[in-house]
Order: C-alpha cells, then structure tokens, then sequence
C-alpha cells in the first residue's frame, strides 16, 4: 500500500482526444481537472473510468483489457470499464465513471456519471432471510460486503474470534510491518461502514458447535444464532513448534493486527531477530525487521527458501536478494529450543535474539467443522458452487478445497485473493446464483523492492522453463508437467501475467497460450 498514486497527467481529456489515438481494445489515460481517467475503446464504444486502482494505486493504463473490463496490473483486480464496478478482488471499492461524447473523429470526456450498482444475482425462493458468517478474514469479509452491494437486505451476522474488525492481512507482514503504511490503511472498512450496511459485526465471539438439522450455531458464551445460510471461513492460524521457550514474552508469530503491534513494539528496542522458517510469511517479516534496522537471522530446514513453490531458480534469487540487505541465513538447519536471549541451533550452538518470530506456515481451522459432520479432504470438501455437505451451509478461503477447472484436480490454497474472490462467489451463490467458482489462483509476495506475482497452481513440476533474466529482475517463470503449463510466476512482467491468468481462464483443462 505504500505505492504512490500517479498524478494527473496527460491530455485534458475534456479538450478531445482524436479517436484514431486510441486502439480498439486499448486504452490512453489523461486527466478531467486533477482527475487521471483512462479512456478505453471496444469497437464503436468508448468508455472513461478512474484511472487509479482502488486497492493499492496500480495504474490501469499499464493492466489488460479483457472484454468489457480493465485489470489491474498489480495485484489483478478487475473493474467494469461499463460501470466502474470492482468485479473481482482483491479491490472492493469501485471507480469512478465519466460520460464520453464523440464529435467528428474526436472523443471528449464530459462530466462525473451517476454510479451505477452491478448485476444483481435473481432473488432465490425462498429468499435466505438470516445469514451467518464464521470468520473475520478474507472470505468472510468480502462475504458480507458482496451480499450488500447485491442488494440483500436481511440478516448478516459475522462471528469472528479476533478482537479487530477484519484487516488488509497481507500489509501486516509487509509495508504496515515495514513501517511504510499507516494504521488508517490496515482496516478493510472502518467501524461505520458495519453500522451503515447493517452488518452485525460480533468480535472476540467463540463458535463452539453447528447443529445443521436445526440450522443455527452455538456461541461460547452459552448464545446461540440460527441461520438459513451459513459461510464458514475460520481461516487458518500458525503453527507454533513444539519448543521449549516458545511461550516468553518475545516470541511471536503473525497472523492478526495484535501480533503484528506486538512485534512492532518489541522491534523498537530489539537489536537481534531470529526469524524460524523461510516461508513467505517468515521472509517479508524479515525484509520488514531489517527496513527497521534490526539484524535478522532466518533459520529453515531447506535447502534454499521457497524452492517447494517457486523452485530452485527463484529460490536462490530470493535468498540472494535478502543476504544484500544483510540477512544472514542458517539453512538446513532447525531451532531446538528458546531462552530469554538466545535461540539454540539442532546442528550446535546458539544465536543471540531479544525477538524471535516463528513463521513456519499455518494450518487450516477445521475443527468446527470436523464436529459438525461435514465431509472433510485434508480440508472442508466442497463442490463447485462452494457448497459444503450439509445443505445450507458453504466454506471458502483457507480451509475450502475445491475441485480447480484449471489444473483438473481438488485443490486448497492459502491465498488472500483465493480467499477474496470465494468470499464473493459463496455470497452470490448464498442467494442462489449457483455460480462455480473458477477463478485462477493468485498471489503475490513483496520482497524489500522486488514483487513476485504467481498465477495458477503447481504442487509439482518436472520443468520449469525460464523466459528472461531473473538476475535482472526481469523474468517469467513457467512451471510445466508433461509439457503443460501449470502455473506462471514473473518478476516485473506485469502485463504478460495478466495474459496469462486471462488465458487460463478461458482455457481451463487445455494448455494455454504464451502472451
């Protein structure tokens, strides 16, 4: 979120542009007073909306016209060139919208348009009068949001056992961390927008049990709530070692704005961090720790970190780009145990800490629904609408596994947008939209200034083709079983990962073309 926002720049749109400077299915960004606006063009339609993507400030001028819809290059949100409308996550607000007249070969951007809300899911019979949601992440957020700007107007009720209305999670272990975001960036919505849109937030609120024949749920503090659709979306939490020293005071793992403050302020007065695991969790905190100026120590069991999901090119790249900001690595190595100021090492000695940060990865939270009966496959099983077993009730984010068009087999991710984007669906589809899920996983990971975005999913490979100079930072990562693309990580090839998720989209099951 610490990108900047471009300014308004280019032609004064409302002065005309020359319609023949503008390709069909492109676009030229200009401005209406201060406001950058881009224009865009599909055959004898022109379209002007907001040219700033409302999730970080990407510059749409730079992202990908697909139909009637313009993406983000950044972190691949969608926006209706029609209505401006965020279509898909990870953006929820929409753009704004100008009126376009074309007047002898020239193309003039009039004034604001009037917002217009999106297509709206038919009303089912019977319509759900109560939904609940159970979780404050991801899913359950862009859940609720979804069901209101469908126009549902009855009951939302979000359960969530964290003591913070739900959060931009991946900023906690990057820029917020960092030190680069402020604290007004880090809340999806603020507290009025819950109140506005009726949406009965319910915090630190403990749900022990789901009774699906009599449709409600039990609360911890003896409460229950029915429902006639229930969301479950209890996340995933961290995986604490089974260490001795685990437990003192500052030692950490990240998952929830609490933990992320509880680092920043042991971080002010730390001088030593050992950060155990070199997941993508445990090497952003790295990457924010030394942008604090405290010396940082990762200590993994692989051999090069990452290489399990980006494999071995990558991996090495990555661990290059941390050892030149004076991370120092410990590899193949594991953590024994924890005292007040050092970390002892399984291959022998100890390194000094006064902090230590545990990010060897999460597991899914399925205990709720492991006791409620629902059909389990190392996660909640779940068919193409998000539908769990039990009438009435769906799951999404990083407990749902889904079966994934795209690499023909069930899959679960831990993903934000995954978590985003099945949050919406399970919403539409709540109210009776019966739409498959079959969007492509992304994510991208932030590693000091370098980002890795990563479209499709790949839990092996025999091949990966390297297209580029990853070096140079400069590079497309093609991950391939039997000759088939499976998924695609780039550095700085923005436009061509937008090709690349657009035609795996629409060619799900086949192999997809090259951008």
């Amino acid at each position: 979120m610490s990108e900047s926002q471009p300014d308004a720049a280019g032609p004064d749109l409302t002065e005309g542009l020359p319609i023949d400077r503008i390709a069909d299915g492109g676009t030229v960004v200009g401005h209406v007073g201060e406001d950058a606006v881009l224009v865009a063009r599909l055959g004898s339609e022109l379209f002007a909306i907001g040219a700033t993507c409302t999730h970080y400030g990407g510059p749409l001028a730079d992202g990908l016209v697909v139909g009637d819809s313009v993406r983000c290059p950044w972190h691949h949100a969608c926006f209706s060139l029609r209505t401006g409308e965020a279509l898909h996550a990870p953006a929820m607000s929409p753009v704004a919208c100008w009126t376009t007249e074309l007047r002898d070969g020239t193309v003039f951007v009039r004034e604001k348009a009037a917002s217009r809300p999106m297509a709206r899911v038919p009303a089912a019979s019977p319509r759900p009068q109560r939904i609940v949601i159970v979780g404050g992440g991801a899913a359950g957020f862009a859940a609720a949001e979804m069901l209101r700007r469908q126009g549902y107007d009855g009951s939302i009720v979000m359960l969530s056992d964290d003591d913070a209305s739900p959060v931009d999670r991946p900023n906690l272990s990057k820029d917020y961390l960092a030190g680069n975001a402020p604290e007004d960036w880090i809340p999806m919505r603020g507290d009025d927008f819950y109140r506005e849109q009726r949406i009965d937030l319910r915090l630190a609120t403990t749900v022990t049990g789901i009774d699906a024949a009599a449709r409600e749920v039990s609360l911890g503090d003896g409460g229950k709530v029915g429902y006639d659709r229930l969301l479950l979306a209890t996340g995933a939490e961290p995986v604490r070692l089974p260490l001795p020293g685990m437990d003192l005071p500052h030692v950490h793992t990240l998952r929830t704005l609490r933990d992320c403050r509880a680092i920043i302020a042991r971080a002010a007065t730390a001088s030593r961090a050992v950060v155990m695991g070199a997941s993508f969790i445990g090497l952003e905190v790295a990457a924010s720790l030394r942008a604090r100026g405290v010396e940082v120590r990762v200590v993994a069991p692989e051999q090069r970190p990452l290489e399990r999901v980006l494999g071995p090119q990558l991996g090495d790249f990555v661990r290059a780009l941390h050892e030149e900001h004076g991370v120092f690595f410990h590899l193949e190595d594991t953590a024994t145990a924890i005292d007040g100021r050092h970390v002892a090492l399984k291959s022998g000695g100890a390194l000094d800490a006064d902090l230590v940060v545990a990010g060897v990865g999460v597991r899914p939270r399925l205990a709720l629904a492991e006791k409620a009966g629902l059909a389990m496959d190392r996660g909640v099983a779940v068919n193409e609408y998000l539908e769990t077993s039990a009438p009435g009730i769906f799951a999404a984010g990083d407990i749902a596994r889904w079966p994934d068009p795209h690499s023909g087999a069930s899959i679960r991710v831990e993903h934000w947008v995954v978590a985003q984007r099945q949050g919406q669906a399970a919403a539409r589809n709540m109210l009776g939209a019966r739409e498959k899920f079959d969007a492509v996983p992304f994510f991208w990971s932030q590693h000091y200034d370098v980002p890795i975005n990563y479209v499709g999913h790949a839990e092996s490979w025999d091949e990966i083709e390297v297209d580029g100079d990853i070096g140079n930072r400069d590079c497309m990562l093609r991950y391939k079983r039997a000759g088939r693309v499976l998924a695609v990580a780039s550095i700085y090839r923005d436009a061509d990962s937008l090709k690349i998720e657009a035609a795996m989209e629409h060619e799900a099951g086949r192999e997809w073309t090259r951008p």
